[in-house]
């Protein structure tokens, strides 16, 4: 077993530890077939994994989702009574009232998918794993890596499309609220039911025509890799 310094020019790397590698009888490393390199354990070096500093970040994140959380569920609870209260007062619906309503359904939407995501996805997973692979006593275990299930990705890929859906959605629906009171300033004549369905489609149809939202979508295969 050979221990050499932790590389200094990673920054996150703990540069006081150092990793190990296993040298064969025949003068070799231990190779990882089934991932095409060799075996090397980077324990020490993964500041991350160091119970000082993780331990910090895990209360900063854990307060961090607490507060995002309790404001979105205020908000989801606040456009929910006022979407009722519009709904039940007829003398209320009228098509600015309905493109508000629309709003705050794109609104409501992405708080859903965002609690939706955090369920699913859980960024700690990829920590565990790799901590319990590296620091495993039994080298050969560590070197036979079982063939990865890409089936438990679709729930991922599933919450992350939809959050990143919604979330296009809810700006699309703040950019028809600044079209709909641009065309009653300075389109004459300006027919409120004549357009609603327009805009209806760009709130919610516009979305899937955006390039950025699809490079998200094909991001999110290496999103959900990531977080497993």
């Amino acid at each position: 077993m050979l221990a050499v310094p932790c590389p200094p020019y990673i920054y996150d790397f703990n540069h006081k530890g150092v990793a190990f590698r296993h040298c064969n009888p025949n003068g070799t490393w231990d190779f990882m077939h089934s991932l095409n390199k060799t075996w090397a354990n980077y324990s020490d070096c993964l500041r991350f994994l160091q119970p000082d500093i993780s331990i910090g970040k895990q209360e900063f994140f854990e307060r961090l989702y607490v507060m995002y959380t309790i404001g979105y569920s205020v908000s989801f609870g606040s456009l929910a009574v006022a979407i009722l209260i519009i709904g039940y007062f007829r003398r209320l619906h009228c098509t600015r009232n309905y493109i508000h309503m629309h709003l705050f359904v794109s609104f409501m939407l992405r708080a859903a998918s965002i609690f939706v995501k955090d369920r699913v996805v859980h960024a700690h997973i990829g920590v565990k794993e790799l901590q319990s692979l590296i620091m495993q006593d039994d080298l050969q275990s560590s070197i036979e890596v079982p063939p990865v299930d890409k089936s438990q990705y679709i729930g991922c890929k599933i919450a992350v499309v939809m959050f990143i859906y919604f979330l296009a959605t809810n700006y699309y629906w703040i950019l028809v609220e600044g079209l709909y009171l641009h065309s009653l300033i300075f389109v004459a004549f300006f027919s409120d039911t004549k357009y609603l369905w327009g805009f209806t489609l760009i709130g919610w149809g516009k979305a899937f025509l955006s390039p950025f939202l699809f490079n998200w979508i094909m991001d999110c295969r290496a999103f959900c890799l990531a977080c497993h």
